[in-house]
């Protein structure tokens, strides 16, 4: 079952994704395939030179360990040459889940980059 949802501003902060994660992902007939610059359970920035416009319905497959992640979004901000933020507009229950396990192992990735970070910047003060 879809479950349909709006929010109007962003409810959560978006994290940095590692490398690994990629979208294939569909407009207006097109097909396209990009690597998934950041994330949050509201949405996400895609890497693309593929321009489109705000509102336009983008169907969204996740390229993740944790298994198939489908869901529906929209365009809400397009930045020339760079990407598009997408808005999720519906998520199934089973690929929420599914989202909510990609998000977890992406939060640990960054929290554990982050302290790699700072461990790094105390040992060289140190010296």
């Amino acid at each position: 079952m879809w479950q349909s949802f709006s929010i109007s501003r962003r409810l959560s902060s978006r994290i940095e994704t590692p490398d690994g994660v990629w979208v294939y992902w569909r407009s207006n007939g097109r097909d396209d395939l990009s690597r998934v610059h950041d994330l949050s359970t509201g949405g996400l920035f895609i890497e693309t030179s593929t321009p489109r416009v705000t509102n336009t319905k983008i169907t969204v497959d996740f390229l993740v360990q944790e298994g198939q992640i489908r869901a529906e979004a929209v365009v809400r901000h397009a930045k020339p040459g760079r990407g598009l933020g997408l808005r999720f507009t519906a998520v199934s229950d089973a690929d929420r889940h599914r989202l909510a396990a990609l998000l977890t192992r992406v939060r640990d990735f960054a929290r554990l980059r982050m302290n790699s970070h700072l461990s790094a910047q105390r040992s060289g003060a140190r010296h």
